[in-house]
């Protein structure tokens, strides 16, 4: 087993998983600390170290909101568990859990990114233990990134700093990691040349912007999206994540210059982190992806439409229930005066769909409601297959029957314990059936980042029920739920409807 590795700045001692043909490395730095000068700036170097690096546990998370237990809070119920987790601005570390025994293997990698809105999370978070996928044979890294306004920010000074990285430090971050394990991977079993990035939520999110940033060609060989894919069902339809433009950053930037008391970068860099991270929550700004036109050339989900990414195959899909729909409307007249604000001259069609609904609002409202992130997804299967691009790209829904006393539904996020196989760590009473299904999806899931097709026998040595490509002619998706069923079924007509309509625009 690999339980010490050379890297590029010195040697790291891991620990076995609890599964012992499994080594895991935390805490591994992959930049150099972003406190003082290195606030608000691109991605250091790390400084070597002499002797031997323990990496036996996961560094400080990201400086963001302290951790509340809040019962009622179904987030806080799931993940935030711990209060006392370390934090500190000092964060830019990683993870490594690998099955290798010998440096030559040349294993496939799988590089996450997690979510939390750009505003919270980080590695520790229990449901991403990497050993359930490294046992199929993939090296496992986690990136830590920073967050909110310490990753996020920018102001017209640090542009004039640093106009080659004036922003997106959380991006680069990940980057940073990405780029790490390029150089670095191998030494643990890892094949350089195979490697997929994933992410869900923001991380989804992250891995949509890496996939259509110029700086990363090469990179990285193959991504996977779990609910990461938004946009906005009709105009002012307020749909996350906040895409600003470099001028509009630099302005909220000395705003909030103004709001901690400074009127300088230098003086912000010499402040407390702990202090600006309370201001922070009490300006209550929503930090984000930055266009600043060199990392990010634009919004990254319309140059994904326009075909501008790297052209690697995709897996992607959604929750069946996430958290977004259309507004709510309490009468027949504003649910027409909607449809016409949406679609115009095509409002007709539209509503003729409902024509049987029309003396139930209850349900009519209830049949137009749509699942805002399989609709970006389903535009986006549509672009690409359209373009000939000839990239494969995997749709998967997940609508397995989630137990606990909340009955939360498929709620966003959930389908974390299943894509990592983490169930044992939930409180929730799963049974054999969520075990099962768990199980193939990490299989599938590990299929497609050893090979860019998610297919393959499950573990019993059985066939896993075949997964087609999504297109355009066949937009049919794996379905998650009682069982992993490839579903050959069109989406309902409204959803074909309003993909229709996006390419009308």
């Amino acid at each position: 087993m690999l339980r010490e590795v050379h890297v590029e700045n010195g040697i790291v001692q891991g620990l076995p998983a609890a599964d012992p043909r499994i080594t895991s490395f935390k805490g591994i730095p992959f930049a150099a600390p972003p406190v003082g000068e290195n606030r608000w700036r691109a991605p250091q170097p790390v400084q070597s170290w002499d002797g031997k690096r323990k990496a036996y546990d996961f560094a400080p998370i990201s400086m963001q909101a302290p951790t509340v237990i809040d019962i009622n809070n179904i987030y806080s119920r799931e993940w935030a568990v711990d209060p006392n987790l370390p934090m500190d601005e000092d964060c830019l570390y990683l993870n490594v859990w690998t099955p290798a025994k010998q440096t030559d293997e040349k294993l496939p990698v799988f590089v996450w990114y997690f979510g939390g809105g750009f505003q919270v999370g980080h590695t520790a978070e229990m449901e991403f233990d990497g050993e359930r996928i490294a046992r199929r044979g993939i090296v496992v890294v986690t990136v830590n990134y920073r967050l909110n306004a310490f990753g996020f920010l920018s102001h017209p000074e640090i542009t004039a700093e640093s106009p080659d990285a004036p922003a997106n430090f959380g991006h680069l971050d990940q980057q940073a990691g990405t780029q790490w394990v390029k150089r670095n991977i191998a030494a643990f079993g890892g094949d350089p040349d195979q490697i997929t990035i994933g992410g869900q939520s923001a991380g989804g999110g992250s891995v949509l912007s890496q996939l259509t940033s110029p700086q990363n060609e090469g990179l990285f060989q193959r991504a996977v999206i779990m609910s990461g894919v938004f946009t906005p069902l009709y105009p002012n339809n307020p749909v996350p994540p906040r895409n600003r433009s470099l001028r509009t950053a630099e302005e909220e930037g000395a705003s909030f210059f103004e709001f901690i008391g400074v009127s300088t970068l230098e003086e912000a860099r010499k402040l407390d982190a702990v202090y600006i991270r309370d201001k922070m929550l009490d300006y209550r700004g929503l930090w984000g992806t930055v266009v600043d036109q060199v990392y990010c050339k634009g919004n990254p989900y319309d140059l994904f439409l326009k075909g501008q990414q790297h052209k690697v195959p995709i897996m992607l899909g959604n929750t069946a229930s996430e958290f977004f729909s259309v507004p709510v409307v309490s009468s027949v007249d504003e649910f027409r005066a909607m449809a016409v604000e949406m679609f115009g001259e095509e409002a007709k069609e539209y509503l003729e769909l409902f024509a049987d609904h029309s003396e139930n609002l209850k349900e009519m409202i209830s049949q137009a409601s749509v699942n805002h992130i399989e609709y970006a997804a389903r535009v986006s299967v549509k672009a690409n297959s359209d373009s000939g691009s000839g990239v494969p790209m995997y749709y998967y829904t997940f609508d397995a029957d989630i137990p606990g006393w909340d009955n939360p539904g498929t709620f966003h996020s959930v389908d974390l314990w299943f894509h990592f196989e983490t169930l044992a760590k939930c409180w929730r009473p799963f049974v054999g059936k969520h075990y099962d299904l768990a199980r193939q999806m990490c299989n599938y899931l590990a299929y497609f980042i050893g090979t860019g097709d998610p297919n393959g026998k499950d573990s019993t040595g059985e066939d896993m029920p075949l997964w087609k490509p999504c297109t355009a002619e066949a937009p049919y998706g794996m379905k998650f739920a009682e069982k992993a069923e490839f579903v050959e079924k069109l989406p309902g007509e409204v959803m074909q409807f309003l993909v229709r309509q996006y390419f009308k625009r």
